[in-house]
């Protein structure tokens, strides 16, 4: 298995999907997820991929040879999940290849965890249908022709919407230091039925993404007419974005959970606090920052005795105003002090035009690309766009994992001071004969 950071940016270098239109294999996306799966009455198999995957380049062949052989049977779909992350989280792919079966209620997904080959894909697949028609057959299920459910048999799927009146709207989202969206709906309206899975799947995911700083909310507008003359809604469902010190806002994108979701993530980015800049003091330090991001962002700085504390703060400034100019990226920050971690630099290949250097490490594909402009604002964030939209050259870490970190004494934030030399008592030395030795 292939595992799954936290990502939310472009691989250093594009890579093919792995299926073409050519093939059985439908390619699913969250424009087309919702109508191809969600509203189907057709068993599928999804698998999430990732184009860089190993395990997932040598399922394909079994994938496309499965598709090819269910063809009008089963659907069988492939979603690029390092593409699209909000797909991925929304279902809680954790790593590569993940594969769902959606049987007849398309809200619960299973896990496929039969083995990798075509004959075992199909055998389970035609095992998951077997099951389908049975409970048709019995009654159990009617299937799951419009992929929605309604109001009133969605309710526990409904624990993470907040229910908002009249009498509660303001004390919970006016002074909220939280971003709430607010879906002003009405019962009888067939598009707010039609939203409500949508809603209440987003909201479970994107308190979880979230932490739950973005929250999802209801508004039954024929009750609480305040609120809906207030806010001056005339169309259901009507959705609005709620942020402290700000006037609220339309949402007018997409009516899927993906959509909602990447919205969401959106305005939690845009109000996050920028990323910790964590300075490199053992092993852990490096190893939990680099493997939970896609990218960690390694400076190494000069020496103190080369820079003083005011020369290394305007360094770490400059590290910070990046951060935060990227912080939508969700990278993680790191530095450490020329020779500190020598092994490190050597892995990097820093340290041979000076310091201070920067390195953009993908500890997934163990590669980096180094700053080879100046260690500026400028300068970086020539380096940081051109790495955003997957340009600059890159280079194997050495060794192909990370070196031995040493543990070090964290930076005191002061000058530094020159090693004391040990006294040295020449009181017992003869030099009258010592002169004479050397002459």
């Amino acid at each position: 298995l292939c595992v799954l950071g936290t990502v939310s940016c472009t691989l250093f270098l594009a890579v093919n999907g792995l299926y073409s239109a050519s093939d059985d294999v439908i390619e699913l996306t969250p424009t087309n997820f919702n109508k191809e799966v969600i509203q189907s009455e057709s068993l599928w198999l999804v698998e999430f991929y990732a184009p860089w995957c190993d395990h997932c380049q040598r399922l394909t062949p079994e994938w496309k040879k499965a598709a090819t052989a269910l063809k009008g049977v089963v659907k069988v779909g492939a979603v690029d999940a390092d593409k699209h992350q909000s797909l991925g989280g929304q279902y809680g792919v954790r790593g590569f290849p993940t594969i769902k079966i959606f049987g007849a209620n398309k809200n619960k997904a299973e896990d496929y965890q039969g083995g990798r080959t075509s004959d075992a894909i199909v055998d389970a697949a035609l095992s998951a249908l077997r099951s389908l028609v049975k409970d048709r057959l019995s009654g159990r299920s009617g299937g799951y022709s419009s992929g929605k459910q309604s109001r009133e048999s969605g309710g526990a799927d409904k624990k993470d919407v907040i229910e908002l009146t009249d009498d509660s709207f303001d004390k919970n989202v006016i002074n909220s230091d939280d971003v709430w969206m607010v879906e002003f709906y009405a019962p009888w309206c067939g598009h707010c039925k039609n939203l409500e899975p949508e809603w209440a799947a987003a909201a479970t995911e994107v308190k979880e993404q979230t932490k739950g700083k973005v929250k999802l909310a209801a508004v039954d507008a024929t009750v609480n007419q305040v609120l809906a003359s207030r806010y001056g809604i005339r169309g259901f469902p009507t959705i609005k974005i709620f942020q402290k010190g700000e006037e609220p806002v339309d949402y007018d994108g997409g009516r899927t959970r993906s959509d909602i979701i990447a919205r969401a993530l959106d305005l939690f980015s845009d109000n996050a606090p920028p990323p910790e800049l964590l300075e490199i003091i053992n092993e852990d330090v490096l190893k939990s920052t680099c493997d939970a991001h896609q990218l960690c962002i390694v400076s190494v700085l000069p020496h103190i005795l080369d820079t003083g504390a005011s020369g290394r703060n305007s360094y770490l400034d400059v590290m910070l105003k990046m951060a935060e100019k990227y912080k939508k990226k969700m990278w993680g920050w790191l530095w450490t002090e020329a020779g500190a971690q020598s092994d490190l630099e050597s892995s990097l290949g820093i340290g041979g035009f000076g310091y201070p250097a920067m390195a953009a490490v993908n500890a997934r594909k163990m590669k980096f690309a180094l700053l080879k402009g100046s260690f500026s604002e400028q300068g970086i964030n020539e380096f940081l766009r051109e790495l955003s939209v997957g340009r600059g050259s890159t280079a194997p870490v050495g060794g192909g994992a990370f070196p031995k970190i040493h543990a070090v004494e964290p930076w005191d934030g002061k000058d530094g001071e020159l090693p004391v030399e040990d006294d040295i008592d020449l009181s017992d030395v003869d030099l009258d004969d010592w002169d004479k030795d050397e002459l």
